[in-house]
């Protein structure tokens, strides 16, 4: 049987909207060092998690699902929708009958996507909102640049990717999009949030390192107990004027074994969640409920 969402939504998708600020070029893993450093062997105070007052410490966005992040200083979110350009953009893996007239959720299975093709993770991209131009790099060599609204544009990544994704393709690749569409694992729009807390626990279990990206949220958080998030299904959250509305828990798939750096699989994560935990869940989805802004260094308030 499908999920159902808490607002009892069939919940397997998410869309988009506006423009947004992003920062290309940072590194992917060093907004996390710190709070590792600090507190790899241990939670939060208990006072931090009494007031249930939360700190964002990092935003990203995915333009072309299965590719690499956008780092966001801050992002103007929408009721509704989920962040701008996020997953608006993925590359057909055969003939999926995407309808850019009629746009409709489709499993990921359709396109190029981690869980499947984890040399996506060899490559670097950025992204430009202005022109939509995705640029793409290996070894920080740029190898190929195109306009993904312009046929000659996309035709330049698809021959790029026919070859370097030769033995992943079950037919020629084609970049897809349609106006407010976005090609998450879940058909409602919502965005995707990760507790720290609970990534620096998984590492004690491992007793070795996890780059947050593996879960390839939208937000990450710090300042609760670990895996207090998964208990938060019909709160909300809110920050700065803005309210999220706590939808349901992120199901683990084994995209997030593949080393975000190295585009290999090390890690058996959705297996050690459940042996460990008796589930494979990690990170929680969320409803934009008015308007507003997110911002890194910004608070998130529990409101039951």
């Amino acid at each position: 049987m499908p999920r159902t969402a808490a607002n009892g939504e069939e919940f397997r998708g998410v869309q988009i909207n506006l423009p947004s600020k992003c920062l290309p070029k940072q590194t992917f893993s060093s907004r996390f060092a710190s709070d590792r450093n600090a507190t790899i062997n241990g939670t939060r105070s208990k006072s931090m998690s009494n007031d249930k007052t939360m700190e964002i410490k990092s935003i990203y966005r995915y333009p072309l699902k299965g590719f690499s992040p956008q780092s966001l200083d801050q992002v103007a979110c929408q009721t509704g929708e989920t962040l701008p350009f996020d997953r608006a953009f993925a590359v057909e893996n055969g003939s999926s009958k995407f309808d850019s007239q009629n746009p409709r959720y489709l499993p990921k299975i359709s396109f190029l996507m981690l869980m499947r093709d984890e040399r996506l993770a060899t490559l670097r991209t950025e992204f430009d909102e202005g022109s939509q131009t995705m640029t793409i790099f290996r070894d920080g060599k740029q190898v190929a640049s195109g306009q993904l609204t312009d046929p000659t544009g996309r035709r330049i990544i698809e021959q790029f990717l026919s070859a370097y994704m030769n033995f992943s393709l079950r037919g020629a690749p084609k970049i897809v999009s349609a106006a407010g569409h976005s090609f998450s694992d879940v058909p409602v729009k919502c965005l995707h949030l990760v507790n720290l807390a609970s990534v620096r626990d998984l590492e004690r279990k491992i007793g070795r390192q996890v780059d947050p990206l593996r879960f390839r949220a939208n937000v990450y958080f710090d300042g609760c107990e670990p895996w207090e998030e998964l208990t938060w299904v019909g709160k909300k959250l809110a920050s700065d004027g803005l309210t999220l509305s706590i939808i349901d828990r992120t199901t683990r798939c084994e995209a997030t074994n593949v080393n975000p750096e190295k585009g290999i699989r090390d890690m058996a994560i959705p297996t050690t969640l459940f042996r460990t935990w008796g589930h494979s869940d990690f990170g929680i989805y969320a409803k934009v409920a008015n308007d507003g802004q997110l911002a890194v260094g910004g608070n998130m308030k529990l409101d039951s």
